[in-house]
């Protein structure tokens, strides 16, 4: 039988699994490019005073900073899924850590430093200026191998149930992720990359396809499904949902036929089949056992009298 996407999914113990996101939705950075821009006087003024104190911090925090427990920033940036502290630092060396910062991490660390000192000398901490990000839903399930993607800013992706523009699309076929916003990626399929996103303030997640991302995307692998005919088993819903509320895309009535791509996993376990929707492909998920599908798996071995051998010749 072919491997499934769960033996990646199961091997990769670099990616995020089971974790409670509460990291900002409005921003998964204070200032998401930090690390790679010259910040200017201007642009910092227009934050709070306190705000910019997480700023520097999270320049630092990107290097696995390791803040004292139980601090502000601490509880701040243990949020923070991107965040791994670097635990062979001790509390009053962060020798490793300012090694790593760039020339131009170290000239926005003190330029942030400058306008705080400017700001409290005037008595002015801007009060209502840019504060910290606005927390996302809480308890958010992330499936095993999602992990956070770093991606450029500013990018306003449209979203397909299926790696397709003709495929379904939510959110009454506007559906669009903000590069903004927290993003999760598991890998490409055929040049689609599959992501999980926070919807929207209600605190709806979406799982599905962007195309052209621009970001930190290299590391992702490429996917693939087993594409096995299966059958509903009972009536149930099918999401695109599964780290948090479980919305219904659409009902799939007893004996639907679908197509079983692969089983994912967070507290629960998922199938994820592709089906129609209003006569377009979409793809979704369904509670693990929802399906028929024993019946249909097949041995990935080719029969021996149609085996090929590898130099493309047929010496039967």
């Amino acid at each position: 039988m072919k491997k499934r996407l769960l033996t990646l999914l199961l091997a990769a113990a670099v990616m995020i699994s089971l974790i409670p996101v509460t990291a900002g939705a409005a921003s998964m950075y204070i200032i998401p490019d930090s690390n790679t821009r010259k910040l200017t006087w201007d642009e910092l003024m227009e934050y709070q005073y306190d705000t910019l104190k997480y700023a520097f911090n999270e320049i630092y925090a990107r290097h696995g900073y390791k803040f004292n427990y139980g601090s502000p920033c601490y509880n701040w940036f243990t949020l923070m899924p991107w965040y791994t502290p670097n635990e062979s630092e001790s509390p009053t060396n962060h020798h490793e850590t300012y090694s790593q910062c760039s020339k131009i991490e170290n000239e926005n660390v003190d330029l942030i430093k400058e306008v705080r000192r400017y700001m409290k000398a005037h008595n002015w901490l801007n009060p209502h200026g840019k504060g910290m990000p606005t927390p996302p839903a809480q308890n958010v399930d992330t499936p095993r191998g999602f992990r956070f993607v770093n991606l450029k800013a500013k990018q306003k992706l449209p979203v397909y149930s299926a790696p397709s523009t003709y495929a379904f699309r939510a959110n009454n076929g506007k559906a669009t992720c903000s590069t903004n916003d927290q993003v999760f990626a598991l890998g490409f399929d055929n040049g689609w990359m599959l992501i999980l996103y926070e919807a929207n303030l209600a605190g709806q997640y979406r799982v599905g396809y962007v195309y052209n991302a621009k970001g930190d995307t290299a590391s992702l692998p490429r996917l693939s499904w087993d594409n096995i005919r299966a059958r509903v088993l009972e009536g149930v819903s099918l999401t695109d949902d599964p780290a948090l509320t479980g919305a219904s895309m659409t009902w799939l009535p007893a004996g639907t036929e679908v197509t079983y791509l692969t089983t994912m996993y967070n507290s629960s376990g998922w199938d994820y089949v592709e089906t129609q929707i209003n006569g377009q492909v979409a793809r979704g998920f369904v509670p693990s056992g929802s399906l028929d599908i024993s019946a249909n798996e097949v041995d990935e071995m080719v029969p021996t009298d149609e085996m090929v051998p590898v130099d493309g010749t047929n010496n039967g």
